[in-house]
């Protein structure tokens, strides 16, 4: 599957922003989504995954502000970026792992997008 993020760009802090991830194929339907990040000098983190079936989990750091969501119907998944700080300035990644196996580790990821710059101004 081909990945494809969009969406990401400059925001002040408390605003919002959607970035968006359309993926190639048939088999949408098969994969975990997720979405990660990575800030200058850091490793890469997770940030939220959705499952085929709409199971959400969100990272501590965004509960409450970010929404994962998908359109199976369009090969889509969203990543609603709400009351965003200055620490979420980061590459946004999208992120497929095949298969129904819930996972939040980077490694266990197939498939990844090109990422998205997004940068939060203070």
């Amino acid at each position: 599957v081909q990945l494809q993020a969009s969406g990401g760009g400059l925001v002040q802090a408390g605003g919002s922003l959607r970035l968006s991830c359309a993926a190639s194929g048939r088999t949408f339907n098969s994969y975990l989504m997720g979405w990660f990040r990575q800030a200058p000098g850091k490793e890469r983190e997770f940030v939220a995954a959705i499952s085929w079936i709409y199971r959400t989990s969100h990272a501590d750091s965004v509960k409450g502000r970010f929404t994962i969501s998908r359109d199976n119907a369009k090969n889509t998944v969203y990543l609603q970026m709400s009351s965003a700080k200055p620490e979420d300035t980061a590459v946004y990644y999208c992120a497929a792992r095949y298969g129904s196996t819930w996972s939040r580790q980077v490694r266990d990821y197939d498939y990844w997008g090109q990422g998205t710059q997004v940068t939060v101004s203070s």
